[in-house]
C-alpha cells in the first residue's frame, strides 16, 4: 500500500474532514476520499465513519491508527536520513510543550533554527503533562518539553530547575512574607491549574499530604492569575508559567521549597529522526548558551 493513503487517513483524523485534509495535502476532497476508500478496500474494513459534519475513526480505525502513524514516521525518518546523507536538511518535526516553555523559551529557538534549517517544518502542540505523555506514547509528537517524571521510560535531556511558588492575592495576610508555608494550603480556597490535573502542583500537594479546598479548576494560566487577582483563592505552580503576565498578584517562594526539572523527553533517542535530532541538539545548545541551565 502507498503511504499517501496512510497520510490521508492521519490528516483526515487530525482535522476531522476530507475537505480540510485536502487543503493541507494539496489534494481535492474527492482525491482524499478516494485514497481512504482505496485503503479500506485493501484492508477489507472501514476505517472512517462518514458523517454530515465530517469524519471520525471507526473502532477498527482506532486499533490500527498507532501502527499507521508509526509507518509514516518511519518513512519520514528514511527520507530525512537519505537527504542528510546527500548533504540536505529537510523534514518535519512535531514538538509537544508546556505552554510556559512554548511562550518563553521556544520562540527565539524556533526563529534561529529556521534561519539555519529553512527546509525543516516545525509544528508545536501545547498541553499539560498527561497530554504530552499520551502524544509521546501514541507517536503523535517527536519529543516533548515537560517536567521530569521518573515513572516514564523516555530518554531524558535535563535543561533547568523551575521553582514552585505560591501565588496569592495582594490582600492576602502573607502576600509580603518571605515564604508561604505549604501547610497553609489546607486553610485556603485553592485554584487548581492544568484542567484540575496539573501534575507538578498535585505532586507538591501529595508529597506533603495536603488536601486544600479546590474552589476552581482552570485551563489557562491567565484565568488562574485573574481569579487570584480578584481574591478568589491561591495556587501553587511553577514560576515560569507566571512570567510575562501583568496581573496584580503576589508571588513568593514556598516552604519547604520545591522545584520541577524541565527538560526534553524523547521516546527513544536511538531512533530519533534526523530533523528532530537536529532540533534537539540546536535547542539544547541555544538554551544553555542563554543561561537556561541546571
Amino acid at each position: 500500500m502507498e503511504t499517501s493513503r496512510y497520510r490521508a487517513l492521519l490528516k483526515s483524523v487530525e482535522l476531522g474532514s476530507f475537505s480540510k485534509a485536502a487543503q493541507e495535502l494539496a489534494y481535492t476532497p474527492s482525491g482524499v476520499s478516494q485514497l481512504i476508500s482505496a485503503l479500506e478496500k485493501d484492508l477489507r474494513f472501514p476505517v472512517l465513519e462518514r458523517m454530515r459534519n465530517g469524519v471520525r475513526l471507526t473502532e477498527n480505525g482506532q486499533r490500527i491508527l498507532p501502527i499507521v502513524r508509526a509507518i509514516v514516521q518511519e518513512e519520514d525518518r528514511l527520507l530525512q536520513l537519505t537527504s542528510e546523507i546527500r548533504g540536505l536538511s529537510i523534514g518535519r518535526v512535531t514538538i509537544a510543550s508546556y505552554p510556559s516553555v512554548a511562550s518563553h523559551w521556544l520562540p527565539k529557538v524556533l526563529k534561529k533554527f529556521r534561519e539555519k534549517f529553512p527546509h525543516i517544518e516545525i509544528r508545536v502542540m501545547e498541553g499539560i503533562h498527561q497530554e504530552i505523555s499520551a502524544w509521546l506514547d501514541q507517536k503523535e509528537v517527536d519529543f516533548g518539553f515537560m517536567s521530569y517524571d521518573p515513572h516514564t521510560s523516555y530518554d531524558w535531556i535535563p535543561l533547568a530547575h523551575d521553582p514552585m511558588i505560591a501565588v496569592l492575592p495582594t490582600t492576602h495576610p502573607l502576600a509580603d512574607a518571605s515564604s508561604f508555608p505549604l501547610s497553609e494550603c489546607s486553610n485556603e480556597d485553592f485554584i487548581m491549574p492544568g484542567k484540575g490535573q496539573d501534575i507538578d502542583t498535585l505532586g507538591v500537594l501529595l508529597r506533603h499530604n495536603l488536601h486544600p479546598r479546590i474552589a476552581y479548576e482552570t485551563i489557562e494560566t491567565a484565568a488562574t492569575l485573574g481569579l487570584i487577582e480578584a481574591g478568589m483563592g491561591i495556587t501553587i505552580t511553577n514560576s515560569l508559567s507566571t512570567e510575562k503576565y501583568d496581573f496584580k498578584v503576589s508571588k513568593i517562594p514556598i516552604e519547604p521549597s520545591e522545584s520541577i526539572l524541565v527538560g526534553i523527553a524523547i521516546p527513544d533517542k536511538s531512533i530519533c529522526a534526523p530533523a528532530a535530532r537536529h532540533f534537539i541538539e540546536f535547542a539544547t545548545k541555544h538554551l544553555q548558551q542563554k543561561g537556561i541551565t541546571l
